[in-house]
């Protein structure tokens, strides 16, 4: 049975160590329940951003080492992607959750890739099983958000089919979150995510209060992404801000501050991740796009 609103709120409550929520709620259908008419915005740095170093195949950083970057940056959080951990053990788990908590910083929330698109139910499974593990995790490493994907349409499929396994499987997984604390944040990864109204025939059905948005600000590859982004952002509970987009396959340079003040008219609570993914060498290029979004999320 599901939690209660008023129980997921205490339940995020105590899993965010705080005497009141620290998390908006995802409605069935509406936008996200904000807690106050004032957004608030928090700032953390994506380990995706340093994907190069930190590739489990040949790592020249380790989480570890990631936090203790992060921690020289004009940030509030780490986002600590499932990719880069280099082991899933609660004695691991318990380190990372330390050495964050000694640098100061939280942990924004855990990215997760995984798929529920597929048809082969034993595969899809797995996949939600994936995503509860992770789920689980995140809350004892005291991260707010697990961020998912729904996944490709394999060919020979229908949208409507897929959709309906995807939905399925989210609801499955946000039983584990409202236990958890934990709230699930479905991207607008491109497949049969690759609008808004795509994305939101897949959250709107879902009957949990642990389900909402992860705003990537890059992703949408649309004739006009920021008009895109602004249509998901009331459904928002964490964002990932890129600084490039792609209007019509095209790339170009992000309006950062465009994407912000989206963000705040939106009234969003929660964390904005930097998620770098240009050519620039990032160790030169974060540091800088870390003090221009300090200064948008401030001002």
């Amino acid at each position: 049975m599901s939690l209660s609103r008023r129980q997921f709120l205490a339940a995020s409550a105590l899993a965010a160590g705080t005497a009141g929520p620290r998390l908006p709620l995802a409605l069935a259908i509406d936008p996200v329940k904000r807690p106050s008419d004032k957004p608030d915005l928090k700032l953390s740095l994506a380990a995706y951003s340093m994907r190069q170093f930190l590739d489990l195949k040949k790592p020249t950083m380790t989480l570890f080492e990631f936090i203790d970057y992060a921690a020289e940056l004009p940030v509030e959080a780490v986002e600590l992607t499932s990719y880069f951990w280099a082991e899933t053990t609660d004695a691991y788990t318990e380190k990372v959750r330390a050495h964050a908590a000694k640098k100061k910083l939280a942990v924004s929330g855990i990215p997760v890739g995984n798929t529920f698109c597929l048809r082969d139910d034993e595969k899809r499974k797995a996949e939600i099983q994936k995503v509860k593990d992770w789920t689980l995790r995140a809350a004892r490493v005291g991260a707010k958000t697990v961020r998912i994907f729904a996944g490709n349409l394999e060919k020979g499929d229908t949208l409507e089919e897929a959709q309906k396994r995807v939905v399925a499987a989210i609801n499955e997984c946000c039983e584990v979150a409202e236990k958890a604390g934990v709230m699930l944040a479905l991207e607008n990864h491109g497949g049969i995510t690759d609008t808004p109204e795509h994305l939101l025939e897949l959250v709107k059905p879902v009957k949990s209060a642990a389900l909402g948005v992860n705003i990537d600000t890059g992703n949408f590859h649309t004739a006009d992404p920021y008009a895109d982004i602004a249509k998901i952002a009331p459904y928002g509970v964490v964002s990932q801000v890129k600084t490039e987009v792609f209007p019509g396959n095209k790339r170009e340079d992000a309006d950062l501050a465009k994407v912000v003040k989206i963000l705040k008219d939106a009234n969003f609570h929660g964390y904005v991740a930097l998620e770098y993914e240009a050519k620039e060498d990032p160790k030169v290029a974060v540091p800088k796009f870390a003090k221009e979004l300090r200064k948008l999320i401030s001002g």
